[in-house]
């Protein structure tokens, strides 16, 4: 899935942990990611925390996708500093999940990000 994965490569995106229904990826904030107040771009931090949740709710081996998600910014994040978003299951009934993401910057969280998942048996198993 990681080298498949342009649009989070091309933007900074590097996976670093993935365990069965878990997952943890990192981005340090460019100015490519600031907006025109000057702090990353909620788009980014969105994306963030839906790789971490691609991550963790592929880690069965069956191909699943987002069906929804929702994001809460708590904190704004200047650029120049490592935005880690962490993923984790919450619950599983059929083909559906439900994760919850927390992205955090130095450890204090700066959003909290909840996806609800489909395994889609069609589409090309993850690696």
């Amino acid at each position: 899935m990681e080298k498949a994965d342009e649009a989070g490569r091309q933007a900074g995106v590097r996976l670093l942990a993935v365990g069965v229904g878990t997952a943890r990826v990192a981005l340090t904030v460019e100015p490519r990611h600031v907006n025109g107040h000057g702090i990353c771009h909620g788009g980014y931090l969105f994306l963030l925390a839906d790789a971490a949740l691609a991550y963790a709710c592929n880690s069965y081996g069956v191909s699943a996708v987002a069906a929804g998600a929702d994001i809460a910014f708590l904190r704004p994040v200047p650029e120049g500093v490592e935005v880690v978003a962490e993923a984790v299951e919450r619950a599983t009934t059929g083909r559906s999940g439900l994760y919850d993401v927390t992205v955090r910057v130095d450890g204090e969280a700066v959003a909290e990000f909840r996806g609800r998942t489909r395994q889609v048996p069609g589409l090309p198993a993850p690696t």
